[in-house]
């Protein structure tokens, strides 16, 4: 059974509490080490061994020689060969001040320790970053890898030389003049983009329904599980990196460095990684100042570091200075602001974005993590809440990094009371009660109202309003803001009942600047089919689409009441973006916005772009590049497809012609490459006046 995690100290008792820490922080620091497979963040089980910690400085004889404060943690897997450290693999203390002051207390004991009075020399030391990955030694004998093995209880580790032979960054081979025996230490670690492939990787394996697979926690536990595989194969298609920043066992030196970064710089140039942001600093003032460069630096790491590591910089000060039980006192990891901690799932809303996506939302009782006082956290989709179970009432580890949005990364089932339903994403948008639908092949759900929907209202105003759909000069970002901020604008109808008085009023405004929005709104009332389709912001409608629509079917009124199998007679539409169409109009409030804004007076041809128009250049491929003298590209592709060319990216040998302005580029090589026609705007004016003459 799971000790409880959240059992209060009892100062009556406290041999009990010790007792009751030490069971906790054993069971936690095997899932950890061990097995690779840890049920709460690391700022939990720091919090736990702090406290024991500090019951065993108040009471000295509650010591006893199996407590996690006189061992490093993690045993050997019995299916991996145990490899005893000729000099033992230590774990150095933590400062727990994640403020700055922390390094400035370390300078302070140091230099207590060594005897130094104010006004001395600083000391110096090497600045570190701490990563968060496996501890690892490597073994050289003259110059060649022969094991490598992971830290385990310290004394003892396990001999994982088939998953490092893997590992790209690590030399299989060191050049000549190296030492007879040397041992090199440092960090197997896994990016943050490889982590997020492999997990990729993992979720593509399970929805296929291969059979126990799982995605990963974190970077550090997916390194440490490849590792400690048993199949190198398996290792090998998990991407591995390594970090140097120690060494032990050294046999056959004579010229050894003096200092910690000498043989940092040493074991660089033998051909092993160090981290470029390793310094050497100058007292107090130096560590504060790496620490809180690093801490700026953190999140655009391309790797996860929990904190950074202070170490005496001369080994003869190191000497001096020695070990206290498990630590050396000559280094210190100065922690950063813990980014996962423990709390629990308050309620689970829906929130609805500004394109119609359906995001559920974990409520959480307030926890402070990465830095700052956490009460929401995404879950993604549904699929991904229901993969993680998260329900109501769970104890959930929650991750912050930087100006990421916090994310629940697990659940702790055990500790879940009762039986909460499981997540279900509603059936209807929980703003606007339209159909909330999840298409086929995809992750989110999508509420369907978005002509209607006031979390999708900006979004939908802006879209109708842009260059290529209806055209309304002067409605930006901004006004936008402004119109629905101020309720002066509901729906997109709303936009033509604007009047010169409410327009003028509003920040920024000026008359003159009102008269020209009015004007644009009115001008915009006389569009095209294509354009109004395509303004309507319709999911999988874009401009080809909207065209080919318009030219099949004619009018809106035959699109509006089309069957999906009567959508997918059309050109280039499929089962997927005719069942969009279909589900959109579908929606009364959609259909409601569209009869008002024909009410408002927008209108275009009736007929246009029906089968039956000409179509003098059908069949024709086009492509634009370069810049022309009149025309917009964007101007010169509307006529063209106007007249029924196909106006495509890329020139290939299909391509009839290539229209090139001024600064053509790679596309007029490939057609010059190619044999095909190339010809300037006015050939193409000429060619299009033509073929009105002929059609």
């Amino acid at each position: 059974m799971t000790p409880d995690l959240f059992a209060e100290p009892t100062p009556a008792a406290p041999a009990e509490r010790a007792a009751a820490l030490r069971a906790q922080l054993h069971h936690h620091a095997h899932l950890y080490y061990t097995l690779d497979a840890p049920e709460i963040p690391d700022a939990e089980y720091d919090r736990l061994f702090r406290e024991l910690q500090a019951l065993e400085a108040a009471h000295p004889q509650l010591i006893t020689p199996d407590s996690p404060t006189q061992r490093v943690g993690g045993t050997v897997l019995k299916e991996l060969t145990p490899v005893r450290h000729a000099v033992p693999m230590l774990s150095i203390r933590t400062e727990t001040d994640t403020e700055a002051s922390g390094a400035v207390a370390f300078d302070t004991r140091v230099r207590r320790e060594l005897g130094l009075a104010e006004g001395e020399p600083p000391v110096e030391y090497v600045a570190e970053l701490k990563f968060d990955g496996l501890a690892m030694s490597l073994r050289y004998e003259h110059g060649v890898l022969v094991r490598a093995a992971t830290r385990g209880d310290g004394e003892t580790g396990e001999d994982v030389t088939h998953n490092v032979r893997t590992i790209g960054q690590i030399p299989l081979r060191l050049p000549e003049g190296v030492p007879d025996v040397l041992e090199v230490r440092g960090e197997v670690y896994m990016r943050r983009d490889d982590f997020e492939a492999l997990n990729e990787r993992q979720r593509a394996k399970i929805a296929a329904g291969a059979k126990g697979e799982k995605t990963f926690v974190n970077p550090r536990n997916a390194a440490a599980g490849a590792v400690r595989q048993l199949d190198s194969a398996i290792a090998a298609q998990r991407p591995l990196s390594f970090f140097v920043y120690g060494w032990g066992e050294v046999v056959g030196d004579a010229d050894a460095p003096q200092t910690q970064h000498g043989w940092l710089m040493r074991l660089k140039a033998w051909g092993f990684p160090v981290a470029a942001q390793t310094a050497v600093c100058v007292g107090a003032d130096e560590l504060v100042a790496f620490h809180r460069r690093i801490g700026e630096q953190r999140d655009q790491l391309p790797y996860d570091i929990d904190g950074v590591v202070y170490k005496v910089n001369s080994l003869a000060l190191q000497q001096r200075l020695g070990f206290v039980t498990r630590e050396p006192r000559w280094a210190v990891a100065h922690k950063y602001p813990a980014q996962e901690q423990l709390t629990t799932v308050v309620a689970i809303d829906v929130q609805v974005g500004r394109t119609g996506k359906l995001t559920p939302v974990a409520k959480l009782a307030p926890v402070f993590v990465g830095g700052v006082t956490v009460t929401n956290a995404t879950l993604h989709n549904e699929l991904e809440a229901r993969r993680k179970d998260v329900r109501v009432g769970d104890t959930v580890i929650v991750r912050r990094a930087g100006d990421v949005i916090p994310e629940v990364v697990s659940v702790l089932v055990d500790k879940r009371v009762g039986n909460p339903e499981p997540f279900t994403m509603p059936a209807h948008c929980p703003v606007c009660g339209s159909a909330a639908v999840r298409e086929e092949g995809e992750a989110d759900h999508r509420c369907t109202g978005g002509l209607f929907c006031a979390a999708q209202r900006k979004q939908a105003i802006l879209h109708y309003a842009q260059r290529r759909a209806v055209d309304i000069e002067g409605l930006g970002d901004k006004l936008v803001e402004q119109l629905v901020d101020s309720g002066l604008i509901k729906t997109l109808p709303d936009l033509y009942k604007l009047g010169f008085t409410a327009l003028a009023a509003l920040e920024r405004m000026a008359e003159k600047s009102a008269q020209n929005v009015l004007d644009a709104l009115d001008k915009s009332k006389h569009t095209t089919l294509p354009r109004f389709l395509f303004g309507l912001g319709i999911r999988h409608v874009g401009e080809a689409t909207a065209k080919d629509l318009a030219k099949h079917f004619g009018s809106l009124d035959r699109i509006m009441e089309a069957s999906v199998d009567a959508l997918l007679q059309v050109n280039d539409v499929g089962p997927v973006v005719a069942q969009s169409i279909r589900t959109f109009f579908e929606q009364p409030h959609n259909r409601e916005v569209v009869e008002q804004l024909r009410a408002a007076g927008v209108q275009w041809p009736e007929g246009e772009g029906a089968q039956n128009t000409p179509q003098p250049l059908l069949g024709k491929t086009f492509v634009l590049t370069g810049t022309f003298p009149t025309l917009k590209r964007e101007d010169a592709k509307a006529m063209l497809e106007a007249a029924g060319a196909k106006v495509a990216g890329s020139v290939s040998k299909k391509t009839d012609y290539v229209v090139a302005g001024a600064d053509a580029g790679s596309k007029l090589d490939k057609a010059q490459e190619l044999g095909v026609a190339v010809i300037d705007e006015a050939t193409m004016l000429a060619l299009l006046d033509a073929t009105k003459d002929t059609a």
